[in-house]
């Protein structure tokens, strides 16, 4: 295996004995890096240490990360332009910032009737959006026992 001492420099290719030998001396452990090489790489190091290392990597990684989250938008049937205008913006803002946007319409009685109606106002949000920031369609518009609903994502 080849072996890296507690400074980082290598000490080459030695036999796990001796490399455990050597650790014991030191007062130190012989931690396995990876194996996926050949020969594995080993590094002589305080085990507690090294876990604390891999710790605080791990918690750094977790806080950098960006969680998405799916953001809803409840349009109504009898919305107006400028209020989908109003709602495209909010729509924006959730997109820039990394999240997906369900944006559904609710129908309730006649309105069930109107279908392609309520379809034509979904895709003119979708088109009023699509001005304000270029949109890519996760989930096509989807007709549902209540209404319609469609996902859409930043590109």
């Amino acid at each position: 295996m080849r072996v890296i001492s507690e400074t980082g420099e290598q000490l080459g290719v030695m036999n796990i004995f001796a490399a455990i030998d050597l650790a014991k001396f030191k007062g130190l452990d012989l931690i396995q890096v990876t194996e996926k090489v050949v020969p594995p790489v080993c590094r002589i190091a305080n085990y507690g240490k090294y876990l604390y290392s891999l710790q605080k990597k791990e918690r750094k990684i977790k806080v950098n990360a960006k969680v998405t989250k799916l953001k809803e938008i409840q349009l109504g049937f009898n919305i107006a332009t400028g209020d989908i205008e109003t709602k495209a913006k909010q729509a924006e803002k959730f997109l820039k910032e990394g999240d997906k946007v369900k944006v559904s319409m609710v129908l309730k009685g006649r309105e069930k009737a109107m279908g392609d109606l309520a379809s034509k106002k979904i895709i003119f949000f979708l088109e009023t959006t699509d001005k304000l920031i270029s949109v890519k369609v996760e989930r096509e518009l989807k007709r549902e026992p209540k209404g319609f609903t469609i996902i859409i994502s930043k590109e």
